[in-house]
């Protein structure tokens, strides 16, 4: 099928490798991806720090840069719960708006819940040497998604042990802005959760949203960890 690459603000600035992974693994799972070039933030810095109206602004802007029937591929819990939760509610009170946002919505997905559950592939033919845990990124909450569908990928990874990660679910201390405003608290929890990766022994650790892995990597570099840092799309890429 062709499908949409939202490829999100972060991964567009900080991580473009797994904006590339994405496309590289889609294509060889024998799917067309289309990137739409007008595309730029969901809104949701703005809407977290209190600016609605730039947060609509920026929602109807999404809405008409997606326009269309094709599926809307996401490698980021958070900014594809931002489209499907958050857009809806920003646009309730303009019932045009309500229905394309809607309309979206149902086109949005993660990419661990578009691989497992759109498209039922649990092995897209991923290699990887060595141990991998994995940290669960707290907006896959806001999606209803468990843990179940990145787990499962990883455990289908040929030639990778998966260790569980203490405390998984477990916040990175990241939280968009959240680290801005209180960094001394945002400090403290990603050094928990590094404390819990070394604990792991693993090789790597793998999560689905770049803003927990910029967190995380930056905190293990301090610590003097060599433990590899990937993007799940980073981690399926490879063969």
């Amino acid at each position: 099928m062709k499908v949409l690459l939202m490829v999100t603000c972060l991964g567009d600035v900080l991580r473009p490798e797994a904006g590339q992974a994405t496309v590289r693994l889609l294509r060889r799972l024998g799917h067309e991806v289309e990137f739409r070039h007008a595309q730029t933030c969901c809104g949701q810095p703005m809407y977290n720090s209190g600016y609605v109206e730039l947060a609509r602004d920026q929602a109807k802007h999404t809405i008409g840069v997606f326009e269309g029937d094709e599926p809307v591929v996401v490698p980021s819990g958070s900014c594809a719960a931002m489209v499907k939760v958050e857009f809806p509610h920003l646009l309730a009170e303009e019932p045009a708006w309500h229905r394309r946002a809607i309309d979206l919505a149902n086109r949005t997905f993660e990419l661990s819940h578009f691989l497992v559950n759109r498209l039922e592939v649990t092995d897209v033919g991923a290699r990887y040497k060595g141990t991998i845990t994995y940290h669960y990124a707290c907006h896959l909450r806001g999606l209803g998604q468990e843990s179940a569908e990145v787990e499962t990928l990883l455990r289908n990874v040929r030639g990778a042990s998966y260790v569980p990660l203490a405390r998984q679910d477990q916040c990175c201390g990241f939280g968009g802005s959240f680290s801005v405003r209180y960094p001394q608290i945002s400090g403290a929890m990603v050094t928990d959760k590094c404390q819990c990766i070394a604990a792991s022994g693993a090789r790597a650790v793998v999560s689905t949203d770049t803003g927990c892995l910029m967190n995380i990597a930056g905190r293990l570099r301090r610590l003097g960890s060599n433990t590899e840092v990937l993007h799940l799309a980073e981690l399926l890429d490879r063969q």
